[in-house]
């Protein structure tokens, strides 16, 4: 079936991965730094606590939370070039392993995700996910009713998002929020707005490719094969 003239790449791009898919969809620096300023309490106590990310692909999220943190560990179940090679699902995580778990897990695992990062955190976690997340009964039934939510923070501006890379002219029709849990506040959820903040919280260099991990392993292999070269030269 042909897509229609009228519709946009925008709205015809749909998140929609197959069940054996990574689902890689990498997650643009500023969004993770709106999660620092405009949403959690006391971003200066965070530099003296941890966080792990679960989902790091090629590093894009964990690195803007160690602007933040005082220690960031990060893994992923797929090999990206960053972090260790560990599925959060099934690792051996003791309980309150780490302050925060911070991540923007594969979306057909978030339920998942979420119900394990409730464990392995000792203070919070934050989830970046689809609005819709929120929607589903069975999600009410096996995560909210019994551990609800103390924030829902819902982007103002869309969060555009491609498979496998970083796209600054990227577009989406889909709107994201983070999703946060802060297990010493007793509060209600409460409904927070991330304001328009794209232009201020992105930086210079967030959108250069990382070296793709076939290209980091042909350059071990040229160095291992090349050093005593290297070394006659003086370099």
């Amino acid at each position: 079936m042909k897509t229609m003239k009228w519709q946009s790449h925008a709205v015809s791009a749909q998140r929609v991965e197959p069940d054996d898919s990574p689902d890689d969809f990498p997650t643009p620096p500023w969004a993770t730094r709106a999660l620092i300023e405009h949403v959690l309490d006391d971003k200066a106590s965070l530099r003296s606590m941890s966080c792990i990310e679960p989902a790091c692909g090629a590093g894009h999220m964990s690195k803007v939370l160690k602007e933040y943190f005082g220690d960031v560990k990060s893994a992923d179940a797929n090999y990206y070039g960053y972090g260790e090679i560990r599925d959060f699902l099934t690792y051996p995580y003791e309980t309150n392993a780490c302050d925060w778990v911070i991540t923007n897990p594969p979306f057909r695992l978030g339920e998942e995700f979420v119900l394990r990062a409730l464990k392995v955190a000792r203070r919070g976690v934050a989830i970046l996910a689809r609005t819709v997340f929120i929607e589903s009964v069975g999600r009410y039934e096996r995560i909210f009713k019994e551990t609800p939510l103390t924030k829902f923070a819902q982007f103002t501006e869309r969060v555009p998002m491609v498979r496998g890379r970083l796209d600054k002219k990227a577009t989406t029709a889909t709107g994201y929020a983070w999703l946060v849990w802060e297990k010493d506040c007793a509060t209600q959820p409460r409904l927070v707005w991330v304001p328009p903040c794209r232009k201020k919280l992105e930086r210079e260099g967030d959108y250069e490719l990382p070296p793709s991990p076939s290209i980091e392993k042909k350059k071990a292999k040229s160095t291992s094969r090349s050093g005593q070269l290297s070394d006659l030269f003086g370099t």
